[in-house]
């Protein structure tokens, strides 16, 4: 199991993935908001879309699991 983890604290701005869908690696899988900039969060590797794991307008950390790849 792979995951996807803020690189940085914002606000979740759009998921632009769902679970079931096939990502690449360099794919951007969320859009972060901070400081009044849209920040898009890529995927590291390749698989599959297990779980995601925020939701549009919640606040993340740096650190926090987005997504969960197989």
């Amino acid at each position: 199991m792979k995951h996807v983890a803020a690189n940085m604290a914002g606000t979740v701005l759009n998921i632009l993935v769902q679970p079931g869908d096939e990502v690449s690696a360099g794919q951007d899988v969320v859009v972060l908001e901070s400081m009044k900039m849209e920040v898009p969060i890529q995927s590291e590797v390749a698989g599959k879309v297990s779980e995601v794991r925020a939701n549009i307008g919640d606040f993340v950390n740096d650190g926090d699991i987005l997504v969960i790849v197989e």
